[in-house]
């Protein structure tokens, strides 16, 4: 007994397989994915890049944007660099520590991003239905408060994992079926008794993400009752198709998400790498397609960055 207690105390190192039966098609898996990755970076660098560079872009809408490609960049690249080096240069081998943080900042992104996207759908409802308000319910203050609640949120329920995983003893299992940590993952490394952790994520994603999607649901059905009500059969077109954007979006988000974490508890009979591939989804898809989606469907950006590219045409037919 004594020597299982003082194991929790030694360095752990962690192998990760990658995608489990799919080992000989690593390399073919990563072209797609390291594509992807290429067009996160670059779609929400520029975005960042316009909104802070251009006054009139510090608009609610242009900010919660900004706040979702910072949220998009760190999901991704805390992720994806590993998964490749997995894939690319069979570097499994990860340290307990290591673990530990790139599990933080994959969850702690994760619940950041869905703050703002409620925050993103509020102010749809707002900026839709109670339009005369909207500056005056959404003010720099406010949007502010929201980047705040974000980080503290994403704080406040991710550092208890952090003691709860550190509190456990490793004794000799160390191979993740995984391209990254994620908390349960690593919880079921662990030789000794897990409840809590199991309880603790099911609770904290219910009353996190779960009930993130609720008010989304609601507030888009609040946005669709109104949309419906316009006497425009135009207007209430284009409104659908801004929504019917948004709403794939979300549902890229959370749908993979949603998947993992239940098949940690429940889906012990999906194979392993339906659900590793899925999880990979969430960390990729959704920050790939934001920027380009958001970024299209929002007036403001679209036109700033035809302004970018038409002025960057026109250098170079003077050259």
């Amino acid at each position: 007994m004594a020597a299982l207690n003082d194991s929790s105390f030694d360095p752990v190192t962690f192998v990760l397989t990658g995608i489990p039966g799919m080992e000989e098609s690593h390399v073919w898996i990563s072209v797609p994915f390291c594509l992807m990755y290429v067009v996160a970076l670059l779609g929400n660098s520029f975005l960042l890049f316009l909104i802070a560079t251009d006054r009139s872009l510090r608009q609610p809408m242009c900010l919660f944007l900004a706040m979702l490609s910072v949220a998009d960049l760190l999901l991704s690249t805390v992720t994806v660099p590993e998964m490749l080096a997995i894939f690319w240069f069979g570097s499994r081998k990860i340290s307990f520590d290591a673990c530990i943080a790139q599990m933080f900042f994959t969850h702690f992104s994760f619940i950041a991003e869905s703050t703002i996207l409620l925050a993103m759908a509020f102010d749809r409802y707002v900026a839709i239905c109670d339009p005369l308000r909207y500056m005056a319910i959404l003010t720099p203050s406010v949007i502010g408060k929201v980047a705040l609640a974000a980080v503290v949120r994403g704080l406040f329920i991710m550092s208890p994992p952090i003691f709860l995983l550190k509190r456990l003893p490793y004794c000799g299992h160390s191979t993740m079926q995984h391209t990254y940590c994620e908390h349960m993952g690593i919880a079921r490394l662990a030789c000794g008794d897990i409840t809590i952790n199991i309880w603790y994520g099911f609770t904290t994603t219910l009353l996190s993400s779960g009930v993130d999607v609720v008010l989304i649901a609601l507030s888009y059905g609040l946005i669709l009752k109104a949309v419906f009500q316009l006497s425009s059969k135009e207007a209430r077109l284009k409104a659908l198709r801004t929504c019917g954007s948004h709403i794939c979006i979300i549902l890229m988000f959370y749908m993979p998400a949603f998947f993992s974490f239940l098949t940690h508890r429940f889906g012990h009979n999906i194979p392993s790498c339906i659900h590793i591939l899925l999880a990979n989804l969430y960390v990729i898809v959704p920050p790939m397609l934001n920027p380009i989606v958001y970024g299209v469907r929002t007036r403001q950006i679209r036109e700033r960055v035809s302004h970018v590219f038409s002025r960057t045409g026109r250098g170079r037919c003077c050259c």
